[in-house]
């Protein structure tokens, strides 16, 4: 990205991507009705003229995916990084989805794929989930459509960006490994490591930390409650300063050595403890998402 932005936005700036047959066109038409100005297929290029403008005051969303002119996935990182600066503000939304339901969506629609033209919709599926792996990584806001329709898609973005739809802020939490770094974007970044780690059990090395087993080996912790108390506590106070400040998203990183267990555990409970205090709350599990993809398991 060759321009740099400089303007902090005071109305929500959010760029939408992911792969094709996703629900991009149901997400950008539900963030419409939002009262979202939104533009589609925007060349990168253009994108930090367009946020400097003015007479562009409104909420804004911009729809990116493989067939914008000058795309390209570090171009598309660049831009989020550049409006998850604080001067700025802003976030990315990525709309993932699981290739065989990618390529069940495109052979029921008899569409051709944008990166296969003269091939198989399975090559053009696969071929954009490898490109567009490092930008759902960096993703603000990640939702699943791959068991959505598109009232469920609609719904939840109505939930994470209506003006109507709860505190006025959200909240992403992520589980990660620290051997693949921490997300970029994190606000905040919390260490698990310290737990017992349920890898060394052979009967839960293959399982994660949304798996029962794990999640009551973790919590069998006698640190863990005291953990979990100290970090809803912390979160309980931060939570309404970023509010009063204007921020419409937090995202808050839980790590441990190989993102499967400890860090999962802890943020499907912390996710519960926050929904509870009527904050808008999503998951997301970077390494176990990494995983489905690749048919890897066990990962420590």
């Amino acid at each position: 990205m060759s321009q740099e932005i400089s303007q902090r936005r005071d109305s929500p700036l959010v760029l939408v991507t992911g792969p094709s047959g996703a629900g991009r066109s149901t997400a950008m038409k539900t963030l419409e009705d939002l009262r979202y100005e939104t533009i589609d297929n925007l060349p990168l290029s253009l994108v930090p003229s367009l946020i400097r403008q003015t007479d562009v005051t409104g909420p804004l969303a911009l729809g990116l995916d493989v067939r914008n002119r000058d795309f390209s996935v570090g171009a598309v990182l660049d831009l989020a990084k550049q409006l998850s600066q604080d001067r700025i503000g802003g976030q990315l939304l990525y709309l993932g989805c699981a290739e065989d339901v990618l390529v069940r969506r495109f052979s029921e629609t008899r569409r051709r794929h944008p990166l296969a033209p003269a091939e198989s919709a399975a090559q053009g599926v696969r071929r954009e989930l490898d490109l567009l792996g490092p930008v759902q990584a960096a993703a603000d806001v990640l939702i699943d459509t791959s068991a959505m329709t598109p009232h469920d898609l609609r719904d939840e973005i109505i939930r994470l960006f209506g003006a109507d739809s709860g505190p006025g802020l959200s909240v992403t939490l992520t589980s990660f490994s620290y051997k693949r770094g921490i997300p970029l974007g994190a606000d905040l970044a919390l260490d698990c490591r310290f737990l017992r780690n349920p890898y060394w059990q052979p009967e839960l090395r293959g399982l994660n930390g949304c798996d029962t087993p794990v999640a009551t080996y973790v919590e069998g912790d006698d640190r863990f409650s005291e953990f979990l108390t100290r970090v809803s506590e912390l979160l309980t106070f931060l939570l309404p300063q970023y509010k009063g400040e204007g921020k419409a998203h937090l995202s808050v990183a839980l790590g441990c050595t190989g993102g499967q267990h400890r860090s999962v555990a802890m943020v499907e409970k912390l996710a519960t403890v926050l929904a509870d205090a009527g904050w808008r709350v999503s998951k997301r599990h970077r390494e176990l998402e990494r995983n489905a993809f690749s048919g890897g398991v066990g990962k420590r």
